[in-house]
């Protein structure tokens, strides 16, 4: 076999691009794939952070059954638009980006209502399910629809980027809980997005703001962050501790971000009569509730589904100071280092929260 010329590898070069590949259940390798290319209305995008979000951990070993291999995984993401395709108008080359998880039509019932995030069509970044298969953002370069990206202020950083697609989930969760302002609020879950759960409702004008969580560093940060309490509990302890606090009423909503039955009858147990559950937690396909409680007490079962516009609203808060996601970010690392955070992730290991990979850094 001939050796490359320096030409042919310039080629190289230009064609191919590196990605953190997800080739089968529980491995990821770092592989080339072809240059993507921007069709009409597309970005390109060099890609410059994207977090490791717990979706991707889960679909890592396969538990979710929506990233099924070979997948390139990654849509918390955030880079520079390096090339646009025929009939882009808003965006030029250099300009910094972000872009919604959700890549919906705009052209369907629920994308004419700005329900973007129920669009019949809907396909997600970094996903493959059966019905689509949608590379992600693990990769130095990422082709989206314009309409789902959103401009960055010069001097938003891009790992504190990397964190809007969370904080955009978290506002959404809290827009369909439709608070009025001066409720009491309870978090169920100190994770990631309990803790930007727990920021948001705050933002919103929750008087007090309450957090539960098994792991007490996580309780020590949500503390940090505002809480008005935590509480190292779960369960019936959980709901005791809640029902004595309120002079046994219950908090007016409950942001459930862990998604088990326990942990929703448990919110349904610590809201008061005529309250609300927002259910934001996704990690288990059924659960079973206790029906007579809702029923009987009238509790409002809401569910949460990604966001729906929230990304100018999140990039405001993150700039004014008022939402914080510095403090959550565990590390900032290449695409080869990918793996093994992947596995550490996997394994729980204590203390890490978001890990933000730089694909630049694997150059």
């Amino acid at each position: 076999m001939c050796p490359l010329s320096v030409s042919d590898a310039a080629q190289k070069v230009e064609t191919f691009v590196k990605a953190l590949l997800l080739s089968s259940y529980n491995h990821l390798e770092l592989t080339e794939m072809d240059r993507p290319t921007p069709g009409s209305g597309e970005l390109l995008i060099e890609v410059a952070a994207c977090g490791i979000c717990g979706s991707d951990v889960h679909g890592f070993d396969g538990s979710t059954g929506r990233r099924i291999p070979p997948i390139v995984m990654g849509h918390e993401a955030a880079g520079l638009v390096t090339a646009v395709g025929a009939g882009v108008t808003d965006y030029k080359q250099g300009d910094r980006i972000t872009f919604d998880s959700t890549v919906y039509c705009g052209q369907c019932e629920f994308c004419q209502r700005g329900e973007v995030n129920l669009c019949n069509n809907r396909q997600v970044i970094g996903v493959s399910c059966g019905e689509y298969r949608r590379h992600g953002a693990f990769a130095e370069y990422l082709v989206i629809p314009e309409r789902i990206a959103y401009p960055l202020p010069d001097n938003f950083s891009f790992p504190d980027a990397a964190m809007l697609e969370a904080v955009s989930v978290a506002l959404h969760g809290v827009a369909v809980a439709d608070l009025k302002g001066g409720e009491t609020a309870l978090v169920i879950g100190a994770g990631m997005i309990g803790l930007l759960l727990l920021q948001a409702a705050r933002a919103a004008g929750c008087s007090k703001v309450y957090i539960s969580d098994l792991d007490e560093t996580r309780l020590k940060l949500a503390a940090s962050l505002g809480a008005d309490e935590t509480f190292l509990a779960s369960g019936e302890a959980l709901s005791a501790k809640i029902l004595e606090l309120t002079g046994g009423t219950g908090v007016d909503v409950v942001l459930e971000a862990v998604g088990a039955t326990e942990t929703i009858a448990t919110g349904i147990d610590s809201v008061r009569k005529g309250g609300t559950v927002t259910l934001v937690g996704n990690i288990t396909p059924q659960v079973t509730i206790p029906l007579q409680k809702v029923v009987s007490r009238q509790i409002r079962l809401q569910g949460s589904c990604a966001s729906a516009g929230e990304y100018p609203e999140a990039i405001e808060l993150i700039a004014s100071g008022k939402i914080k996601v510095a403090p959550l970010i565990t590390a900032v690392a290449s695409l080869e280092e990918g793996p093994s955070w992947f596995e550490r992730l996997h394994s729980r290991e204590p203390n890490l929260m978001k890990i933000v990979l730089d694909p630049r850094s694997s150059r």
